[in-house]
């Protein structure tokens, strides 16, 4: 618990640039553990932003499977700092809870898997498999640097699978994300005139960029919440019957807060799924803001040069992000005419992924789940976005699965804490799944 309190009093911010000496003293210090507790090759892989840390041990031989460890070390800020209950980084003691901005999202993914390594080693001198770690420092930024460092290093992360330890850990109902959704962010630019104009002297003769926006939004989606954007739905890897049943059974117990929490009191796309299977598996097209002409106090009577809307997509495993960005952008030109052009910029790609629900990593983890906890893990879809997974995935053509160990809350929030009594038991699951990664193998065989 000291090591892992000294690794949480890094103030290891990526998003804000004061942050970097702090957050380059945190690498520095992860990678002094890692040669520690007797990992090889422990080096800073440049990035054209934060390092990403590399270590191995691969004297399990050419039999045993390896395996890629991801987690990240960089964190969220720590917000409005009254509204914590003590330092944002200085590990506080509450009751059962360690409090610290990091303790969940995502230092106990690191520090966890350092310990069950450290552990097996320190009892046995040797690990069951082959092992990589892959620790971040820009998740919280959207992996930006990380496609080129994959591809730069792709025999060095050569892997067999890969386990992204960044997400929750629930003794009492485990789950397994078997997929993420991928995620596009970008902006819709309408222009109209080469300057604002007076709308006494123009208005009913000159398009106004603003309206022409308002129909492209509207175009969107039906009265029904369906994607009107030719060829969305396609290619949509769909959810098995053991999937849907396991969905359903997971959201028995998160859905009803998770709505709760949304503050309303009814919800729109019902013709086209479940509220569990819209903000899962199916894709999804969002304004997110939207700007234009006088934005100030009272009113300017004009017609403005320009409007402007933020979008993000959602994409589900079959789908291609760039084709699907592509036919956006189609839609979105096809409302041009004389007097109005229409641009559009990407800004971020994260590509979804899936992997089989009964593929050995999986068996794996429920093997691990079971010896350790008397119970199995319910299989979850998740409706988010991870830059890393898909990177992976594809760049490594590996299957990538999620299963953090991060058992309690307040993650991005104030507050974050992790359940203390929760440590020692995700600590024995990781050491047992490493046996059970490397049972599966020899079973396969």
């Amino acid at each position: 618990m000291d090591r892992f309190k000294a690794l949480l009093r890094y103030p290891s911010v990526s998003l804000d640039a004061a942050f970097q000496p702090q957050l380059r003293d945190c690498a520095d210090w992860i990678l002094g553990e890692m040669a520690r507790i007797g990992l090889r090759n422990c080096r800073l892989l440049p990035t054209a932003g934060n390092p990403i840390l590399y270590a191995d041990w691969l004297d399990a031989g050419e039999a045993a499977p390896t395996v890629l460890i991801y987690a990240h070390y960089d964190v969220q800020p720590a917000g409005d700092v009254s509204l914590w209950g003590s330092p944002p980084f200085e590990p506080t003691v509450s009751e059962d809870r360690l409090v610290a901005r990091g303790a969940i999202d995502d230092k106990c993914g690191i520090w966890i898997n350092l310990k069950a390594i450290e552990s097996i080693l320190s009892a046995c001198e040797t690990l069951p498999i082959n092992v990589k770690l892959f620790f971040e420092g820009e998740e919280e930024l959207g992996s930006p640097s990380a496609a080129a460092c994959i591809a730069a290093n792709r025999d060095l992360l050569a892997c067999d699978s890969v386990i992204i330890s960044d997400g929750p850990f629930s003794p009492k109902q485990p789950v397994i994300g078997y997929a993420l959704r991928g995620a596009l962010s970008g902006e819709l630019r309408v222009i109209g005139p080469p300057r604002e104009l007076h709308s006494g002297r123009y208005g009913g003769a000159v398009k106004n960029p603003i309206h022409y926006l308002a129909r492209i939004i509207a175009s969107f989606h039906d009265a029904s919440g369906r994607v009107q954007i030719k060829g969305f739905y396609d290619d949509i890897i769909r959810m098995s019957h053991r999937q849907i049943r396991h969905m359903n059974e997971l959201w028995k117990t998160i859905g009803p807060p998770l709505q709760k929490a949304a503050g309303l009191d009814a919800f729109f796309g019902d013709a086209l799924g479940v509220f569990a299977e819209r903000t899962t598996s199916q894709p999804t097209l969002d304004a997110g803001g939207i700007s234009g002409g006088y934005q100030g106090d009272g009113a300017r009577a004009i017609i403005p040069a320009s409007a402007r809307c933020k979008v993000t997509i959602r994409t589900v495993a079959g789908q291609d992000a760039e084709l699907i960005w592509s036919r956006f952008v189609d839609h979105a030109q096809s409302f041009a005419e004389p007097g109005i052009q229409v641009e559009t910029e990407l800004f971020n790609l994260s590509h979804p992924f899936i992997m089989p629900d009964d593929g050995r990593e999986i068996r794996a983890i429920q093997r691990a789940l079971q010896s350790a906890l008397g119970k199995e893990a319910l299989l979850m879809r998740h409706g988010g976005s991870l830059a890393i997974g898909g990177l992976l995935g594809r760049e490594l053509n590996a299957p990538a699965t999620m299963f953090g160990y991060g058992s309690g809350g307040n993650s991005h929030a104030p507050n974050e804490f992790i359940t203390i009594d929760d440590i020692q038991i995700a600590t024995e699951v990781a050491i047992r799944l490493l046996y059970e990664l490397g049972l599966e193998q020899s079973q396969g065989e």
